[in-house]
């Protein structure tokens, strides 16, 4: 018992370190545009109402959770519909309910609903026939396709690619035949690779095949080494020193920096060893999960896990190469440390479910 309390120190040390940066480098961000002015007292509320449901995690009546895992999907289903009708539309994207001084994200809960599903599903499922294993993946494809449909709506694109990441998690963990693992894979490489050639060499078709509208996102997304947010975020971690802080200076203005570039604003609050901090804390955190995966011995326990983490560490991996501008630009914040409510807290329930004693 002891052992194991001081191994939780590795979980939880790095937690409190990246809020801390994270409500530092809000502070912070609120100098350099008034766009940011409460970003800092409404995560530091996110953050408490997180800590308090770790402090409940014990008490989840867990067979109870994924037994009304469907029930959940189909409701945050319908929540997605609802925000294509009611929702207010922010820089584009019609992707959020405005309750007062929060916002809500139904398409954030979606990551969370679509784990506890698919990991009931994939227990329940019997993979003892090759007809089995069909009927599973495309149980699979169903459960994944429709909220990335009304996702791809709001238009949510870097949503649609942790719904993915989830699903391949949970088949890859499951015991469905791996020569079907390896046929998906071929048939979206080949799928991909037709798409891009299309895109360079025959424009014109690809328009008429997926309109003008998702043509434009599309091209948008491949020419993200342009504009003012990945140049800006470039000169914040280029000019960086090892350590400076700068908590109460103005600093440089990278559009969307709590959210999709605070990594590139922790940089410009602390200097390059702010950066060291959060790689080393979320590196932590992550050996801690891997541990609690390794020994999860409960079926729905190890697929939840498994497509927590590669969504987790993804996450991390996609969100600090978009800050050096070596990947598209998707709307990906950076988990824990970026400002939002919806991801902040469906991170937490995530956290809450795995960290419960089994």
């Amino acid at each position: 018992m002891k052992k194991e309390k001081m191994t939780s120190l590795f979980f939880y040390i790095p937690l409190l370190m990246i809020m801390t940066i994270s409500l530092l480098v809000m502070l912070h961000a609120k100098n350099i545009s008034p766009l940011y002015q409460n970003n800092a007292l409404k995560q530091s509320i996110f953050f408490a109402i997180g800590l308090f449901l770790l402090l409940l995690k014990d008490k989840l009546p867990l067979k109870k959770i994924f037994a009304w895992s469907f029930l959940a999907y189909l409701f945050n289903c319908f929540l997605l519909i609802l925000v294509l009708l009611i929702g207010s539309s922010t820089k584009g994207a019609k992707a959020w309910f405005h309750l007062g001084f929060f916002s809500f994200q139904p398409s954030e809960l979606m990551k969370l609903t679509l784990c506890l599903y698919l990991s009931y599903l994939t227990e329940k499922q019997s993979f003892t026939k090759k007809k089995d294993e069909i009927k599973y993946l495309f149980k699979v494809f169903i459960v994944v396709l429709i909220p990335s449909i009304l996702v791809f709506l709001e238009p949510d694109t870097g949503a649609i690619l942790f719904y993915l990441l989830i699903a391949l998690a949970i088949i890859l963990s499951s015991k469905c035949s791996k020569k079907w693992i390896i046929f998906i894979f071929t048939m979206v490489s080949i799928l991909t690779a037709l798409f891009f050639y299309a895109y360079f060499y025959h424009q014109d078709i690809l328009i008429k095949i997926i309109g003008t509208s998702f043509f434009y996102r599309v091209d948008r997304l491949l020419n993200f080494q342009k504009g003012l947010q990945i140049e800006n975020a470039l000169i914040a971690l280029g000019s960086a020193p090892f350590f400076d802080l700068k908590l109460y200076q103005t600093g440089i203005y990278i559009p969307e920096a709590p959210t999709d570039f605070a990594f590139a604003l922790t940089a410009n609050v602390f200097g390059l060893i702010g950066n060291i901090i959060l790689l080393i804390c979320y590196f932590l955190i992550d050996c801690y999960l891997i541990k609690i995966w390794k020994n999860t011995k409960k079926e729905q326990m190890k697929y939840f896990c498994s497509s927590f983490l590669l969504m987790f560490i993804s996450n991390q991996i996609y969100n600090i190469a978009m800050n050096i501008g070596i990947v598209p630009i998707m709307g990906i914040p950076l988990p824990l440390l970026s400002y939002g409510g919806s991801t902040t807290m469906v991170y937490f329930l995530f956290l809450m479910i795995i960290l419960k004693k089994n």
